[in-house]
């Protein structure tokens, strides 16, 4: 059975996903989550001709979450890259074999300016939603502190989500953007 061939144009954007095989920890110190990040940046200087972008990411324990800009070539030979070598270098420090990751990533497409920012705010706030902080600024491995600008930038093109914002304003726009949903789901609890 042939796998079926992902969407993909020139200039695509898209949210990936990859989750631990039986939703076991991919990471499981501060080192793993550094190396993870360093092979994103590796991996982009690899295929710098290819011209990927990272406009943001959220490393949970058990799975990773992407946005990823495509230019002249669709996500797969960038995430392969990164999901193969992180592999090589957990199975090695663990002593195991195996598949690390459950089946290949997920892909979805990024059609509009709105399902753009609703897709940075959802992996932003996914720590918050896994109940592993009160905020998105207290999560450690996430982008959400360089967008709010408590942070250097590192690794991402921040600016594909903040040109939406006024630019002056945009780190405590977008901030308000973020957590008006936690606001929301609040409210809601209350309800």
């Amino acid at each position: 059975m042939t796998t079926p061939k992902r969407e993909w144009y020139e200039g695509a954007s898209y949210h990936i996903t990859a989750r631990g095989n039986h939703r076991n920890d991919i990471f499981r110190d501060e080192e793993d989550f550094k190396y993870y990040l360093k092979i994103i940046e590796d991996a982009l200087l690899y295929y710098t001709n290819y011209n990927y972008g990272v406009i943001a990411y959220c490393l949970m324990d058990n799975h990773v979450h992407l946005m990823i800009k495509t230019d002249c070539m669709a996500p797969g030979k960038l995430i392969s890259r990164i999901n193969s070598i992180y592999t090589k270098y957990f199975n090695k420090k663990n002593n195991y074999i195996g598949h690390l990751f459950q089946d290949r990533y997920h892909s979805e497409i990024i059609e509009d300016d709105k399902q753009m920012l609703e897709t940075s705010r959802y992996v932003h706030l996914n720590p918050v939603k896994a109940k592993m902080v009160e905020k998105p600024s207290e999560y450690r491995w996430s982008t959400y502190k360089m967008f709010i600008g408590e942070e250097e930038e590192k690794l991402i093109s921040s600016h594909i989500i903040l040109d939406y914002f006024k630019y002056k304003d945009r780190f405590r726009l977008y901030k308000n953007f973020v957590e008006a949903k936690l606001k929301n789901q609040e409210l809601n609890e209350v309800e």
